[in-house]
C-alpha cells in the first residue's frame, strides 16, 4: 500500500529544514546548506530548488514569469528577498561581472579606441564594432589578397 503524503505537511518540512540552514546576519541571509557554483540548493518535493528563489517565492510570491531573480548584493548564497529583485536574464547578465557584462561596459576597444557614435557599429549578431580596428583589418586583408594574387601571377 502507497503511503499518501499530505502536501501542507510535506510543505511544513520544507520550510523547517529551509529555515534551518538559513544564517540571517545584519545584512545578507546567508544559506549554509549544500550549494551549486555558488547558489543555495534546497530539495524541494523530488526536485531541487535553488534557495533564493524558495525563499523569495515563500516571503514574496511567484517569481513573474521570463523573470529571474538577481542579487542586488553581489552575494549568491544570499537568501534574503530584498536582495533579490526579478529582472530579465539580460539584464540580470548585464549587471554581474562576467565576461558579457565587462565587454557592455567598456566604452574602448581592445586596441583602444572608443566606443563613440562615430567610431562603433553593431554587427549581425547585436554585437558592437569599431569601425577603426575593422579599417586596420580590411588593410590587412587586402595587403593579403594582394601578395596572393602576385604570387598567382609569378607562377
Amino acid at each position: 500500500m502507497s503511503k499518501v503524503q499530505d502536501p501542507i505537511l510535506e510543505q511544513t518540512k520544507t520550510e523547517a529544514r529551509f529555515w534551518a540552514k538559513v544564517d540571517k546576519q545584519e545584512g545578507c541571509w546567508l544559506w549554509t546548506g549544500a550549494t551549486s557554483h555558488g547558489y543555495g540548493q534546497l530539495k524541494v518535493g523530488k526536485g531541487l530548488m535553488y534557495a533564493h528563489r524558495y525563499a523569495y517565492e515563500l516571503l514574496v510570491g511567484p517569481i513573474p514569469e521570463g523573470l529571474t531573480l538577481d542579487h542586488l548584493c553581489r552575494n549568491h548564497p544570499c537568501v534574503k528577498p530584498e536582495h533579490l529583485e526579478p529582472v530579465s536574464g539580460r539584464e540580470n547578465t548585464l549587471r554581474g561581472e562576467g565576461l558579457t557584462a565587462r565587454h557592455a561596459r567598456a566604452n574602448h576597444c581592445m586596441r583602444g579606441h572608443p566606443y563613440d557614435l562615430s567610431n562603433t557599429y553593431t554587427t549581425a549578431d547585436g554585437s558592437r564594432g569599431c569601425r577603426k580596428c575593422k579599417q586596420i583589418s580590411n588593410v590587412k586583408w587586402n595587403e593579403i589578397l594582394n601578395q596572393r594574387k602576385q604570387l598567382e601571377r609569378q607562377t
